[in-house]
Order: C-alpha cells, then sequence, then structure tokens
C-alpha cells in the first residue's frame, strides 16, 4: 500500500531499540495525505459506523481529525495534554513507560448520548487511546470506532483495547516494536 511506503522509520527514537514509524513524512506528501484522509473518508461516509462528533488525540490525531471532520460534515474535539484548554475540562491520568501522564477534553466537548469516533496516528501500547476513551465516557459519550493509521499489532495495543470492548480500525501496519 502506498501509505506505508511514505512512511519514515527511525531507529532508536525515542530510545536505543525502538523503530519509531514517523509519519510526517507520510503527511507532508500532498498524494500521501490525499490518501489517508481519502480512505478514512471511504470507510466513515456510508454511515454504516454511525457518529456524531470525531474526537482527535494531540497532536496528529488533530491533523487526521481535523480533516476528516471537513470530508464527512462532523464536529471535532480536542484531546489535549495537561493545560492546554481554557475552559472547564476533565482529565485522565495514564501511565508511561517511566511515570505518567495527563489528557484532558472540556466539559462540554459534546453532550451525553454522543456517539464519538476517535482518532490518532499510531495504536501502539493503547495507553492513551484507553485513556481517552475513559474521558469520552466520563462525559457520556460513547466510542464507537478507533481510527489509526499506523497499528504496531506486535506491541499489544490493539489486543488490550479489542480485549476491553473497543473496535479499532489502522490503515496500515508494521511488525515488530
Amino acid at each position: 500500500m502506498p501509505i506505508k511506503s511514505k512512511i519514515r522509520t527511525v531507529p532508536d527514537y525515542p530510545k536505543k531499540g525502538i523503530m519509531f514509524r514517523d509519519i510526517t513524512t507520510l503527511i507532508k506528501d500532498p498524494v500521501g495525505f490525499r490518501l489517508v484522509i481519502d480512505a478514512f473518508t471511504q470507510r466513515y461516509i456510508s454511515g454504516a459506523i454511525e457518529f456524531d462528533i470525531i474526537a482527535g488525540i494531540e497532536a496528529r490525531g488533530f491533523i487526521m481529525g481535523g480533516a476528516m471532520s471537513y470530508t464527512l460534515g462532523k464536529g471535532f474535539t480536542p484531546i489535549r495534554k495537561k493545560g492546554k484548554l481554557p475552559a472547564e475540562v476533565i482529565s485522565q491520568e495514564y501511565d508511561l513507560e517511566y511515570g505518567t501522564d495527563r489528557i484532558e477534553i472540556h466539559k462540554d466537548a459534546f453532550p451525553a448520548g454522543a456517539r464519538v469516533l476517535l482518532v490518532d496516528d499510531l495504536l501502539a501500547t493503547g495507553g492513551t487511546a484507553l485513556a481517552a476513551a475513559a474521558l469520552i465516557e466520563k462525559l457520556g459519550g460513547i466510542v464507537v470506532e478507533m481510527a489509526f493509521i499506523v497499528n504496531l499489532p506486535d506491541v499489544g495495543g490493539e489486543k488490550k483495547l479489542k480485549d476491553k470492548g473497543y473496535k479499532t480500525f489502522s490503515l496500515t501496519e508494521f511488525e515488530g516494536d
């Protein structure tokens, strides 16, 4: 698939032994970016998966989520790192390899009962996606699906999300870490 061929692999980033899958080379390419947005749009435009709003995880989830919101005629809500949203928020802590982090969403991001499509660039451990889903559910939202450009199935995030009952969709996969 041309999408996969446009993703750069950076060895030993952010630490030795990690093969970092960098989508900036994909989205800087106008054809690559269009392929991503068109593929997601084709999946969701039919209405087979019904949702009310798209939530994107900072920062690369904003890029796809914003473009998809435009092509699909849906609103967009950001899920941001701590301290970046100006109005009243709820937050969720999640584990990192060395410590914890926190993400937040505005309390008025969507009404209770809203069906939410969650978008990010890459699925690895699933920690950020699970934290984002927890935020959506704290607001009374329903995560209908989680969409990613890249899945790293060997890292285990996809299995973790599916074991929790979440549906996932990825455009491409890379084996290994």
